[in-house]
C-alpha cells in the first residue's frame, strides 16, 4: 500500500478519526451528527479511510483484571546473535505467544521490548522458564513489573 500523506486528510476526516478512536461502535448516523455532516458522505469518508489504511480495524477493549490477565510485565529481551534470520525466527516465535500482547524492536541495551499479560507472578515465572526460556537465541531477559496502570490508551493523538 502506498504511504498516504496525512496532509490529504481534512478537518472532517480528522474529526471522524478522533471520534472513532473513542467509540468505534457509533452508527453512521450518530457519527454524521457528531461531525455535522449528512450520513451518506460520512459513510463514504469512513470507507475511504478504511481502504486507504488510516483505519486498520475495530476492536472491543477488554478488562484484563476481569479476565485474570491484569499482571502486566514489560520484558526486555537481548538476542545472542542479531542477524536477519535469527531476528525473524525470534519474531515468528513471539507472534505465536498469546501472552505477548505487544512486541517492539528497540535500540539500546536490548533488542526487543515485550508487553506480557499474565494472571500473576507464579504464572509469569513459569512463562519465562517454559516459553521464553525455550527460545534458542535469547541471551538476556530483564523484567519490569507494572505496579499500577496510570494511563493506558489506544488513541493516536491527532
Amino acid at each position: 500500500m502506498d504511504n498516504i500523506s496525512v496532509d490529504r486528510l481534512d478537518a472532517t476526516d480528522i474529526s471522524i478519526l478522533r471520534i472513532l478512536q473513542t467509540d468505534g461502535r457509533l452508527t453512521t448516523k450518530e457519527l454524521a451528527a457528531r461531525v455535522a455532516r449528512s450520513a451518506t458522505p460520512v459513510y463514504e469518508r469512513v470507507r475511504r479511510l478504511e481502504q486507504e489504511g488510516y483505519i486498520k480495524g475495530y476492536v472491543a477493549i477488554l478488562n484484563p483484571d476481569r479476565l485474570r490477565r491484569g499482571f502486566v510485565v514489560i520484558c526486555n529481551v537481548k538476542l545472542r546473535e542479531l542477524c536477519r534470520e535469527k531476528a525473524d525466527t525470534f519474531v515468528s516465535r513471539i507472534m505465536d505467544i498469546a501472552e505477548v500482547t505487544e512486541c517492539y524492536n528497540v535500540s539500546g541495551k536490548f533488542d526487543y521490548l515485550l508487553k506480557i499479560m499474565a494472571p500473576d507472578m507464579d504464572y509469569y515465572r513459569d512463562f519465562v522458564l517454559n516459553i521464553l526460556g525455550t527460545i534458542d537465541n535469547i541471551s538476556a531477559i530483564e523484567s519490569t513489573f507494572v505496579m499500577e496502570t496510570l494511563k493506558s490508551g489506544t488513541a493516536i493523538p491527532l
